[in-house]
């Protein structure tokens, strides 16, 4: 199976609304994501970072975090090369078919991994009463739009499986291919043809990937690299007098 090009009918039946959140939006999002990353690295130094909590209560903080983190991460993951590896590198070793099922069980139990340490990080953040004063608004609001993100890819989960052809995973891949290589109301049309569900998770994280710059997330496109180059410090034990 192969990512066929969107229908002329597709096309026509376009809405401005689905042009500008499936076609447009992505690239504002990106030149924004990358425009307020270099103003922030180069304005704000200091606020590159995660501002972790916990000093403030250790309680639920390692358990979540590496939940959270290792759930994310393979999901991120999953999606990149997912989406954007071209059918004909994989189609001799692996089906569009058997494919789709692998993202829903692989991306299905990385999700409840993720989901349960979101949780236990929820419930510090706005329980604790120390945690939440420290936070920010932002803090906040990213914590509760990635949890709300988190679920609608898991309840895709629910609407993949009742097709399980592997059209689905090859009309989403289709639309981040598209995307990548300019093509903006192709890929507004594969949108089209796609369920509700879909849509509302593809839109919100586009816009995840617009405000990341402003909050914490910033430290995922972190990397301790400046230590390499950094001279050796001699820290000497204080003497008793």
């Amino acid at each position: 199976m192969n990512i066929a090009p969107p229908s002329y009918e597709a096309l026509a039946d376009l809405n401005l609304l689905q042009v500008f959140l499936f076609g447009i939006y992505p690239y504002i999002a990106l030149v924004v994501a990358i425009l307020g990353s270099w103003a922030r690295f180069d304005l704000s130094q200091y606020s590159w970072k995660t501002s972790s909590s916990q000093m403030l209560q250790p309680k639920h903080m390692r358990i979540g975090s590496n939940l959270f983190h290792i759930g994310i991460i393979t999901v991120l993951l999953g999606h990149l090369f997912g989406m954007l590896t071209p059918h004909f590198i994989y189609e001799n070793f692996i089906s569009a078919a058997h494919k789709q099922i692998l993202a829903v069980v692989v991306g299905g139990i990385a999700g409840v991994v993720c989901w349960f340490g979101m949780v236990l990080l929820m419930i510090r953040r706005f329980t604790d009463p120390r945690i939440s004063n420290t936070s920010t608004f932002s803090d906040k609001l990213v914590l509760i739009l990635l949890f709300i993100q988190l679920n609608l890819g898991l309840l895709s989960i629910f609407t993949s499986m009742k097709h399980l052809d592997g059209a689905t995973m090859m009309n989403l891949a289709g639309w981040a291919q598209d995307i990548t290589i300019l093509r903006p109301w192709q890929a507004a049309a594969r949108i089209k043809q796609a369920d509700l569900i879909y849509q509302i998770h593809m839109a919100l994280g586009i816009t995840l990937v617009m405000i990341f710059p402003f909050t914490r997330l910033i430290h995922i496109i972190s990397a301790p690299i400046w230590y390499l180059g950094r001279r050796y410090q001699i820290v000497r034990q204080k003497t008793a007098q």
